[in-house]
C-alpha cells in the first residue's frame, strides 16, 4: 500500500511538472514559429505552429536593416559596460565589506539594501532631470549609469557573502609571503569566486540587456535605442509587423540563452554560494 501511495505521488508529481515545464515552454515556441510566419498568418484560425507561408524573411529582413542591428549593438555596448564596471566596483566593494570593520559600515550595508526596495518608476523623474543637468541625455553614458544604480547593490551584497565564505586565512597567506591585499584580491580571491561573479554578471547583462523603461525615457534618436525599443517601435499607427517584432524577440533571446548553457553550473552555484552568510 505504502509502495502505491510512492509510485502515486511521483506520477502525479511527473506530471505536474510536464504541465509546468509546458506551460513555460509555450509562449516561447509560439514566438519562434510566429516569426517563421507571414504577418497575416500569425493570427490565423484555427492556429498552427508551422504553415504554408513558413521562411527566414523576416530574420533576413532584421538582419539586414542596419537601423535593427544598431539596436542590437547598443544593447550590446550598454549591457557589457554594465556588466564590466558592475564586477569591478561590486568586487572591491565586497572585499571592503566582508574583509574590514569601518564606522558607518551597517548604515553603508543599511542603505545599499533599501536602495534595492525602491521601484525604479519612482526614480525616473529624478534620474531623466539628473541626465539632462549633466548632459548626457542620448548617450550611453546616460544608460550605464542609471542600470549601475540597480546592479550594483545586488553586485555587493552577492559577492560580500561569497567572500564571507572564503576563510580570511588565504588573505594572510599571500600577505606573509610579501603580497599586499590587492594581489591577495585579484589573485586569489576572485578566481576562487569565478562562480559567483558568473551569477552576478549574467543577471546584471540580463537586466541591462531587457530594461525598458529607462531606455525609452533616457534615449530620443534611433541609433542610441536598444533592442527593448526596436521591438516597440514596429508597432505602427495602423498595425504592427508582428513577425518582424517576434523575429527580434527570438534574436534578442539567444545573448542570454548562450550565457546560460555556458555557465549554468557556475550561475547555481554563485547563487547558492553568495547567499550562505552575510
Amino acid at each position: 500500500m505504502v509502495g502505491r501511495n510512492k509510485l502515486s505521488t511521483k506520477i502525479i508529481v511527473s506530471i505536474l511538472l510536464v504541465l509546468g515545464a509546458f506551460f513555460a515552454a509555450f509562449p516561447i515556441l509560439w514566438m519562434v514559429c510566429s516569426s517563421l510566419k507571414a504577418n497575416s498568418a500569425i493570427f490565423a484560425w484555427p492556429p498552427k505552429f508551422i504553415d504554408d507561408t513558413a521562411s527566414m524573411a523576416s530574420y533576413m529582413a532584421v538582419l539586414t536593416d542596419p537601423v535593427k542591428i544598431r539596436f542590437f549593438i547598443n544593447s550590446y555596448i550598454v549591457a557589457g559596460a554594465v556588466v564590466l564596471v558592475t564586477l569591478f566596483v561590486g568586487i572591491l566593494a565586497a572585499y571592503a565589506f566582508s574583509r574590514f570593520d569601518f564606522p558607518g559600515k551597517g548604515i553603508f550595508n543599511s542603505l545599499i539594501i533599501s536602495v534595492q526596495a525602491i521601484p525604479p518608476i519612482v526614480l525616473l523623474i529624478p534620474y531623466m532631470g539628473m541626465i539632462v543637468a549633466m548632459g548626457l541625455f542620448d548617450t550611453y553614458w546616460a544608460l550605464i549609469l542609471t542600470y549601475l544604480v540597480t546592479t550594483l547593490p545586488y553586485c555587493i551584497l552577492m559577492m560580500t557573502g561569497y567572500f564571507n565564505t572564503l576563510s580570511k586565512e588565504l588573505d594572510e597567506a599571500v600577505m606573509i609571503d610579501g603580497g599586499s591585499r590587492w594581489k591577495a584580491l585579484w589573485s586569489v580571491l576572485v578566481p576562487i569566486s569565478l562562480p559567483g561573479m558568473v551569477s552576478v554578471g549574467m543577471y546584471t547583462f540580463m537586466q541591462a540587456w531587457n530594461e525598458y523603461l529607462f531606455a525609452l525615457a533616457l534615449t530620443q534618436t534611433t541609433s542610441m535605442r536598444t533592442v527593448p525599443i526596436g521591438i516597440n517601435l514596429l508597432m505602427g499607427q495602423h498595425g504592427y509587423d508582428w513577425s518582424q517584432m517576434m523575429a527580434m524577440s527570438v534574436l534578442g533571446s539567444v545573448p542570454v540563452l548562450i550565457l546560460f548553457i555556458f555557465f549554468q553550473k557556475y550561475f547555481i552555484a554563485g547563487m547558492s554560494s553568495g547567499g550562505v552568510k552575510g
